[in-house]
C-alpha cells in the first residue's frame, strides 16, 4: 500500500511563504515521477511541479519565479516552497507520485489559505 502524506499547509497573508512537504511510504515501488498539483474550489486540478526520474523537472510557468520544488535523493520525500503568496494561490495542494508501472498515487492534500 503506497501512502503519500502532505504537511505544511496553513494560512498566511499575501506576500507570505510556506513550505509544503510530502513523504512517501509503502511499496515496493520504483518512482517514475513525483511532484505537486493544486486545486482551488470550483477549479480543475493543475500541475505545479513534477520531477521525472532520469528526465526533467517540469514547472508551471505561472509559478516558476515564486515556487521552488525539491526532493531527497532517495525519492522518498518532496517539498514545495511557496513564496510571494497571492490570494489566487489559495488551494489544496496535493502530492503526486507515479510508479514505473504508470500507476498514479495522490495524497489527501494540504490546504493553503491566503488572506488579502
Amino acid at each position: 500500500q503506497v501512502t503519500l502524506v502532505e504537511s505544511g499547509g496553513g494560512a498566511v497573508h499575501t506576500g507570505g511563504s510556506l513550505t509544503l512537504r510530502c513523504s512517501v511510504s509503502g511499496g515496493p515501488f520504483v518512482i517514475k515521477a513525483m511532484g505537486w498539483y493544486r486545486q482551488a474550489p470550483g477549479e480543475q486540478r493543475e500541475m505545479v511541479a513534477v520531477d521525472v526520474r532520469g528526465g526533467e523537472l517540469h514547472l508551471n510557468d505561472a509559478f516558476r519565479d515564486r515556487f521552488t520544488f525539491s526532493r531527497d535523493d532517495a525519492w522518498n520525500a518532496a517539498a514545495l516552497h511557496l513564496s510571494g503568496l497571492k490570494v489566487d494561490d489559495a488551494a489544496t495542494y496535493f502530492c503526486y507520485m507515479e510508479d514505473h508501472y504508470g500507476r498514479v498515487y495522490w495524497g489527501k492534500g494540504t490546504l493553503v489559505t491566503v488572506w488579502a
